[in-house]
C-alpha cells in the first residue's frame, strides 16, 4: 500500500510547522507540494530529511515553486514542463520513486491561475494545459504507473464549486479550461477523487476572504490524475480538511490517494 498526497502549502516556510505535523501524523509515502514561494537553496531540506523524506525541488523567488517528497530515493528527476524553453515559471517537477511492489512516476503540478481572463495570463494557462496534455500523452506511452498530482486551478464541474454562477467567467471555471482538463483525462487518465466519490460539496480550497472556510464556500481544484496502471491499484482517495482549520493555514488542504499493488 502506498499513500500519495498533494498539497498547495502556500509558502513552505510560513507553513513548515503545519507541513511537518501533517507528515508525522499522516505519514504519506509521497507528498507533492505546490506554491513553495522560495528558491531551491531556501527550501527547508534539513527539516524535510529529518522527517524521513528525500526531496526534488523546483523553486522560484516569491512565487510558484513545486516539490516532490518521498520516503525512498528520487530518480530520473525532470524540472520544468517540456514544450516551451522560454517558460521560467517553476510549476512542474517529475521523478520516479519506489512503490511497494514496484516503481511509480509522480509529478507535482502547479497549473497557472489564468486570471484575469482578458489578459495574457489566460492564454498562458491554456497554452500550459496544451503542453501538459502533450507530455501526459508521452508518459502514458511508457505504460507504467503515473500520478500527476497538484493544484490544477481547474474546477472540473458544477458539482465542484459552492456556487457555479459566481464562478462562471473565472479562469478556474471557464469552459475552455474545463474542456482542456477533460482532454487530458480523455487520454486515459483517471481523476482519483471522482473515481471513488460522487458526493457534492467536497472541496480542497477555501479563500481567505469573506468567511469562505466558515461558510464552506469552497472549490475542488486539487487533483490526482492516474495512468491506467496506477488507476488499477486505486483503493482510496480522500480530502483531509484538518490542516485548513488550523491557525494561519494554507488556503488549500491535502488530497491523498492510496494505491495497492496487485
Amino acid at each position: 500500500m502506498a499513500k500519495i498526497a498533494t498539497w498547495n502549502v502556500n509558502s513552505v516556510k510560513a507553513r513548515l510547522g503545519h507541513l511537518l505535523d501533517w507528515l508525522k501524523d499522516e505519514a504519506p509515502d509521497i507528498a507533492l507540494l505546490q506554491e513553495l514561494k522560495c528558491v531551491e537553496e531556501n527550501f527547508p531540506l534539513m527539516e524535510i530529511e529529518d522527517a524521513g523524506y528525500s526531496a526534488a525541488v523546483a523553486g522560484q523567488k516569491t512565487y510558484n515553486g513545486v516539490a516532490i517528497l518521498a520516503r525512498g530515493s528520487l530518480e530520473d528527476v525532470r524540472i520544468g514542463l517540456p514544450g516551451d524553453e522560454a517558460d521560467d515559471q517553476a510549476r512542474y517537477v517529475e521523478a520516479v520513486t519506489g512503490l511497494d511492489g514496484g516503481l511509480v512516476r509522480v509529478a507535482s503540478v502547479y497549473l497557472p491561475n489564468g486570471n484575469p481572463v482578458d489578459s495574457e495570463k489566460f492564454g498562458y494557462k491554456l497554452a500550459w494545459m496544451d503542453r501538459l496534455k502533450a507530455h501526459a500523452a508521452e508518459l502514458l506511452a511508457l505504460e507504467e504507473p503515473v500520478v500527476l498530482g497538484g493544484d490544477y486551478n481547474v474546477i472540473p464541474t458544477e458539482n465542484d464549486v459552492w456556487d457555479p454562477d459566481q464562478w462562471r467567467n473565472d479562469a478556474l471555471f471557464r469552459i475552455e479550461v474545463r474542456r482542456k482538463f477533460r482532454e487530458i483525462l480523455n487520454l486515459g487518465y483517471t481523476e482519483s477523487y471522482r473515481a471513488l466519490h460522487s458526493e457534492l460539496g467536497r472541496y480542497s480550497f477555501w479563500d481567505y476572504q469573506g468567511g469562505a472556510w466558515q461558510k464552506d464556500h469552497g472549490l475542488r481544484i486539487d487533483h490526482l490524475l492516474l495512468s491506467p496502471q496506477a488507476a488499477d491499484m486505486l483503493v482510496a482517495c480522500e480530502i483531509d480538511k484538518k490542516p485548513r482549520g488550523k491557525p494561519r493555514p494554507s488556503d488549500h488542504t491535502p488530497v491523498w490517494c492510496e494505491l495497492r499493488p496487485k
